[in-house]
């Protein structure tokens, strides 16, 4: 069913500062590239909330029935540290300090993003494309630009002209700066003096003797620089132009703002319609980043293994969490925060689970269509998901009603309110339904504590203790089983 027809949704370009109502190139069909992971390290809860952000929106564009072609890359090359055009690449770092491939970084690292965003219940993307295996096309792309004018070689290395490209376009068109104050925040470096401006940014860079990663070019055997690989793989599996860009709120200067310059040099148009950035994560009241240390990795919050939450938590309550904050505002995250996030998120649960049990009356006393139209309206107005999840907790509020028996509900509207929460909480919201697992973990605790008492009655040849133990437990539907290896029990 094309819902998209009937749901008029807004997003908020970053390029215009405002609220569009979205249509896209094609109709039915939705272009979105978001920027991945660079693979040197662990992803870190920062990180994912950025990609989850995106999962949303992926999974509701899908739900209104476009077809999207999700692409998502893998920078495993030309991402220079400090995001500047100088220093060493950090995947090549990461391979020496470690004195293993560059390549065995990139497959470590890219599994662990796999493994992670698997866990965290995140849809793949359609396309996952990786900058080493575009080099050509970035080869290409950079003869284009040095072709119209607006680049220039010095010394092996290739850079973009900024200011002329200023000249007849607008560099800071995405990000508001004036041309004057877009510079590099790169330090006085050997080799700076090369650009012709402070403003211009690397295309292409020559290796030196130290630099493992490297590839032939025209100009030097090198690598491309960091903003160029985007610019490639979004327009050879999205065209020239495309609906949706996504990234983090800090690559939206320079690399997404360098983005937009070399590929209007490139195709004369405006490479995207609506740019969307997700804000940060903030830990301790700081950007949660690894350059500085203060981050926590995702599997440290499932594990408990980590300094900074009081227990362990489940990836539904972390994506409740999560989305608990529009997309674009910051998240201040804590163990406070988390706890008071399991507590609703089980009463969302709670709510859902019981669904199953209603009998349905003749009347309703909810007015469940009206309902449902309040949370498309939420994420029509650019993916709020707060706004929606307080609606859904208006149905909660419902569904304990009709536990105590003091509202009623039609079977039509039983139906409708099922069909209508299933599709918020997991097919949207991508909400996972742990807390069921966390409560047979904490059973399993309980009988294994049960056997290891009944064990210590056998021991001491206490028959009728044993023997108690176990009845009262089989009819409780769990049946232990005695064996050379031990006890063992089933839940019937």
């Amino acid at each position: 069913m094309d819902l998209y027809k009937e749901n008029q949704l807004k997003i908020y370009n970053s390029l215009s500062k405002s609220k569009e109502l979205f249509k896209p190139i094609t109709d039915g069909r939705v272009g979105m590239y978001v920027c991945g992971p660079t693979v040197y390290s662990n992803v870190h809860l920062g990180n994912i909330r950025t990609f989850m952000s995106f999962d949303m929106v992926f999974r509701y564009l899908l739900h209104l029935g476009y077809k999207v072609r999700y692409v998502r890359n893998i920078t495993d090359a030309g991402h220079l540290e400090n995001d500047a055009d100088e220093g060493e690449d950090r995947i090549a770092k990461k391979a020496r300090l470690e004195q293993i491939e560059p390549m065995e970084v990139v497959q470590r690292y890219t599994v662990d993003f796999h493994t992670v965003a698997a866990k965290y219940n995140f849809l793949p993307p359609s396309i996952e494309p990786t900058a080493t295996g575009h080099i050509v096309e970035q080869i290409e792309m950079i003869k284009k630009i040095m072709d119209k004018g607006l680049a220039y070689e010095v010394n092996g290395s290739v850079y973009f002209d900024v200011l002329a490209y200023n000249k007849e376009n607008h560099y800071g068109i995405l990000s508001g700066r004036n041309i004057e104050d877009a510079i590099h925040n790169t330090r006085a470096l050997d080799g700076q003096s090369e650009k012709r401006n402070p403003q211009d940014f690397a295309l292409w860079k020559k290796a030196d003797d130290r630099h493992i990663m490297r590839w032939p070019s025209p100009w030097s055997d090198g690598f491309p620089g960091w903003h160029l690989e985007c610019s490639v793989m979004s327009s050879k599996y999205l065209g020239d132009q495309f609906d949706i860009h996504g990234g983090g709120m800090d690559l939206k200067f320079p690399h997404h703002e360098c983005e937009i310059a070399q590929s209007h040099t490139c195709s004369g148009v405006q490479p995207v319609n609506y740019w969307m950035h997700a804000n940060m994560l903030l830990l301790n009241g700081q950007k949660m980043a690894k350059s500085t240390g203060n981050y926590v990795l995702p599997d440290d919050i499932l594990t408990g293994n980590n300094e900074v939450l009081p227990k362990a938590f489940g990836v539904g309550v972390v994506r409740f969490f999560i989305m608990q904050a529009h997309y674009r505002s910051v998240l201040d995250f804590s163990g406070e925060a988390l706890l008071a996030s399991e507590k609703g998120f089980n009463r969302l649960m709670e709510a859902v689970d019981y669904l199953a049990d209603i009998t349905p009356g003749n009347s309703s006393d909810f007015n469940v269509a009206e309902w449902k139209q309040k949370c498309y309206d939420a994420m029509n107005d650019d993916f709020n998901t707060p706004i929606l999840i307080a609606h859904l907790f208006e149905a909660v509020k419902f569904i304990n009603q009709l536990k105590d028996k003091k509202a009623t509900i039609s079977s039509a509207d039983l139906t409708l309110l099922t069909n209508s929460l299933h599709a918020f909480v997991f097919d949207i919201l991508g909400l996972v339904n742990d807390a069921k697992e966390q409560s047979s973990d904490k059973l399993g605790g309980v009988v294994d504590l049960l056997i290891k008492l009944r064990k210590e009655a056998r021991d001491n040849k206490d028959w009728d203790l044993s023997d108690q133990i176990r009845d009262e437990l089989a009819a409780l539907g769990i049946q232990l089983k005695d064996g050379r290896e031990g006890t063992s029990f089933t839940i019937n």
